[in-house]
């Protein structure tokens, strides 16, 4: 039975065609139950990275090896926006209590903020060659971000100050969020550690060592059952935390590289991506993996919640944003 579903979604598994322009008209695309439907960006090696549902009901990207960042709508519609440095290496994004989309520019070493009508204001004050890599709202105003390459965690408030904080040498932090407590939470790549942190000056730095030695723990999300959930682009498992810290692993069978991860709008489960394998799939809240994989174009990345129901996420050497068809999808688990 597997392999004759696996064989549906391959033969159902649509592209759409490609946009053109920076608004054009909606694709023409395919969208079959069960499958994923991909919208190609206009511009090759784009690499599309992070991706958010934005205030005004669209998702919102990086393209992270053009410098731009991306809108598109629930039904296909794209616009871009570029950056003044193409090779600024927009990376994470997300949306500010002001009602502002933030990303870091990476290679840059600065914080950039688009508003939904498209104006791009930028801010430095980093450590030189900081790589800011992702970011994180609260309610405040202020914005939390790490800084891989320094090994520091910085914050940004709305006047536009930066302030940083060292993290442990090494550790390299990686991705960043907000629990649903307000806590912030994020990764140490090499310290192979997921970290809490209280705002404040200093912040408070609470770490939780990962079972799994080198797991590489990577991106982290809220779960809809008050956890914090984790992938681990080594270790091969994708990991819960508590608020109090306790870590959960459940094995995922497959190839390395699990990369993004974010909550089901249903409130069942937590969708990932598998960068290296070329796939999404899925987890429930009891570490229960769905059998079915849908395969996906090279290299998926970011991960997140449509405004339509559906998983949206960044295929980065796919050059697409795609979309998995959820809301026509019923989903069988292992054991069922």
């Amino acid at each position: 039975m597997l392999r004759l579903c696996t064989i549906w979604m391959l033969v159902g598994f649509a592209l759409a065609l490609p946009l053109v322009g920076s608004a054009g008209a909606a694709p023409s695309s395919r969208a079959v139950p069960g499958t994923i439907t991909e919208f190609p960006l206009p511009v090759q090696d784009s690499r599309p990275y992070t991706i958010v549902t934005g205030p005004d009901g669209a998702l919102w990207f990086t393209e992270s090896d053009r410098g731009v960042i991306g809108r598109i709508t629930r039904d296909g519609y794209l616009k871009e926006f570029p950056l003044p440095d193409p090779g600024s290496g927009p990376y994470g994004i997300t949306v500010g209590a002001d009602g502002n989309l933030w990303f870091t520019e990476r290679f840059s070493d600065l914080i950039g903020k688009i508003t939904p009508y498209g104006k791009v204001t930028e801010y430095g004050g980093l450590s030189e060659n900081a790589q800011p890599w992702d970011i994180t709202a609260l309610r405040d105003g202020s914005l939390w971000f790490t800084e891989e390459n320094v090994d520091q965690v910085g914050v940004i408030y709305p006047s536009g100050e930066v302030l940083e904080f060292p993290v442990g040498e090494g550790t390299l932090p990686t991705n960043i969020t907000t629990g649903r407590s307000g806590k912030i939470w994020f990764t140490e790549e090499l310290g192979n550690k997921i970290v809490r942190l209280t705002p404040g000056n200093p912040p408070k730095l609470v770490e939780y060592p990962l079972q799994t030695d080198g797991a590489l723990p990577w991106d982290l999300n809220p779960g809809p059952d008050g956890n914090v959930w984790f992938t681990e682009l080594a270790g091969r498992h994708i990991g819960k935390i508590t608020p109090t810290g306790t870590i959960t692993e459940y094995p995922v069978s497959g190839e390395f590289g699990i990369d993004g991860i974010f909550a089901d709008p249903r409130g069942d489960r937590m969708w990932f991506t598998e960068n290296d394998s070329g796939d999404v799939g899925s987890i429930r809240l009891d570490g229960t993996v769905d059998a079915e994989r849908l395969p996906t174009s090279p290299y998926p990345f970011g991960i997140t919640a449509g405004p339509d129901g559906n998983m949206w996420f960044c295929a980065g050497y796919g050059n697409a944003i795609g979309r998995v068809n959820l809301s026509r999808a019923p989903l069988r688990s292992r054991g069922d």
